[in-house]
């Protein structure tokens, strides 16, 4: 069975303009403490928009 090996975390990235949960992704929180951001795709927008990390996943 595999095992969960180092600090790596599991965070729902959130559109910051609509508010829905589009994503779920991993960071390593020793070699990124800040949140998260990325500019993903949002189906509801229909455009890039910039995703935050958020705490509550789906």
């Amino acid at each position: 069975m595999a095992t969960k090996k180092g600090p790596r975390i599991v965070v729902g990235l959130k559109c910051s303009v609509c508010g829905t949960f589009n994503y779920i992704t991993e960071r390593n929180k020793v070699n990124t403490p800040e949140k998260l951001t990325l500019k993903k795709f949002c189906k509801r927008c229909r455009k890039h928009q910039p995703h935050k990390e958020s705490s509550k996943l789906k």
